[in-house]
């Protein structure tokens, strides 16, 4: 007998993973393709379009083979927010490499902006700070190559966000569309009026009918048409960002709900309610989604380097075999030697904003190993988000005492520890570490009208890890990191 499901594809920065979910929201099927990042010249990362594309196809063949008899009902999609794609409406044929979201090349543009007074304008219309981090100026510069600007002035390009390119993809070409969490990470959207704003689309030099219609997280979006796998007239029911998609699948629907994912970066979002809370310590205000016709909103901590120190640490220095080996590895050592990791491998994300700054190693002797290093790593990974959480707590007005984590890291059990010794509070991991995928399947789900309680969180069973160190300890640790970041 045929199964309905919901197919939930979320594109990241490393490889593509889709989901076949019941409704009951449990996986039937996954497949997953690693994809591969081009880095052209120091501070430059790439994606080839099309080989996002074919690994969203590969991802999605995969999932469907391990459920032949299920009919795919709708399905939801969640990608890595500011990388820029440029193609053509005619055919959807990239005219340029992906600009990823850990590219600096726009640093100077960034820097000449703030220099110039824009970012108080900046941050007071996106809740976005001036980064090359963001769309905005990854944009401006994509379409100042080639002739590129001229194209899309004339209506012969689109430009947006991998969600944007993937729903063109699947739609045959009929739909250019964002929704507003997306739309939310480009520097170019008012987040109080939910449009593009047109003295920022000028600011960078973008024309405004390049960009994609703005819509919301759920509901009948767009239809597929000639996708492998896929019937066509299939509605695409949810759309997210990968971080807002996560806070979502963690059940994060309460003002003050905070999670963490563990991913390339570390992401940290908490739900501040239907009014944006403007950062005054150097963090981010987003649309985490617009649900009938409610808008919410969250703030954010972004540190650009996280799982990607352990990738690093295996391909740039071949201390590991496999990421997962970081572990045992870290845990054959009682601490970290005096060892400190400053992870600036794409400069600093929140809530320092520094593209100028680098990574380091200090606090070595003849007495360090390997395993010192691996557990300075991990501490590395942990501190960046009490730096957060504490900006976060300013900003919110009132403490974290538990958050929720989700992500591939996340099931480092060590590293989970040591974030809960670190931060001083409980950290709570589900046992679907998925969440992005869970989000956007919940999100579609519901612009599906099948029955999925959002009032509630998702009843999953949860592992907590509670704080063991010494405060005396994690206080040295703390001062010890402070004085290597001053140092990057």
């Amino acid at each position: 007998m045929s199964r309905a499901l919901i197919l939930a594809v979320d594109q990241g920065t490393t490889g593509t993973t889709a989901l076949l979910l019941d409704n009951t929201l449990q996986v039937r099927g996954k497949g997953y393709c690693e994809l591969a990042r081009n880095f052209p010249a120091p501070g430059l990362v790439e994606h080839d379009p099309d080989a996002i594309w074919a690994s969203v196809l590969t991802a999605i063949g995969m999932a469907r083979a391990q459920v032949p008899d299920g009919t795919i009902a709708g399905l939801g999609i969640t990608n890595q927010r500011e990388t820029v794609v440029a193609w053509e409406r005619v055919g959807g044929r990239p005219v340029a490499p992906a600009i990823s979201w850990q590219d600096r090349r726009t640093a100077r543009r960034c820097a000449a902006l703030r220099e110039g007074g824009h970012e108080p304008l900046i941050q007071s219309r996106t809740g976005l700070v001036l980064d090359p981090y963001f769309s905005g100026t990854k944009i401006e510069w994509l379409l100042d190559q080639g002739g590129l600007r001229r194209r899309a002035q004339s209506g012969e390009l689109a430009v947006g966000t991998v969600d944007s390119f993937l729903v063109y993809r699947l739609s045959g070409g009929r739909t250019h569309l964002t929704d507003v969490s997306n739309a939310s990470r480009t520097l170019l959207f008012d987040i109080e009026r939910l449009s593009w704003s047109a003295e920022l689309a000028d600011l960078f030099h973008v024309p405004l009918g390049a960009l994609p219609e703005v819509g919301p997280s759920t509901g009948l979006l767009a239809y597929t048409a000639g996708t492998e796998g896929i019937p066509d007239g299939t509605p695409i029911a949810g759309i997210a960002g990968d971080q807002q998609a996560a806070l979502f699948g963690q059940g994060c629907l309460d003002r003050g709900d905070a999670k963490c994912t563990f991913g390339t970066g570390s992401f940290l979002l908490m739900n501040v309610g239907g009014h944006p809370v403007i950062s005054r310590h150097r963090l981010l205000t987003t649309v985490a989604w617009q649900v009938d016709q409610t808008t919410s909103y969250a703030l954010e901590g972004s540190a650009f380097v996280s799982g990607a120190l352990v990738q690093w640490l295996r391909d740039g220095l071949g201390m590991l075999r496999t990421a997962a080996e970081i572990e045992a590895l870290a845990a054959s050592v009682p601490d970290s030697g005096g060892v400190v990791v400053v992870p600036a491998l794409a400069g600093l994300g929140a809530p320092h904003w520094r593209p100028d700054a680098r990574g380091s190693i200090s606090g070595i002797s003849g007495g360090t190993t390997a395993a010192h290093i691996a557990r300075a790593a991990l501490e590395a990974m942990a501190l960046q988000n009490v730096d957060l959480v504490r900006a976060m707590e300013l900003d919110a007005g009132h403490p974290i005492t538990c958050l929720r984590v989700d992500g591939g890291a996340s099931r480092n059990d060590l590293l989970m520890q040591i974030q809960a010794d670190l931060l001083g509070a409980d950290i709570v991991r589900p046992d679907m570490v998925e969440a992005t995928g869970l989000g956007v399947g919940m999100l579609a789900a519901h612009g599906l009208r099948i029955t999925v309680e959002l009032d509630r969180r998702p009843e999953v069973p949860s592992q907590i890890f509670h704080p063991r160190l010494d405060p005396a300890e994690r206080a040295r640790i703390q001062a010890r990191w402070r004085e290597a970041l001053d140092k990057s």
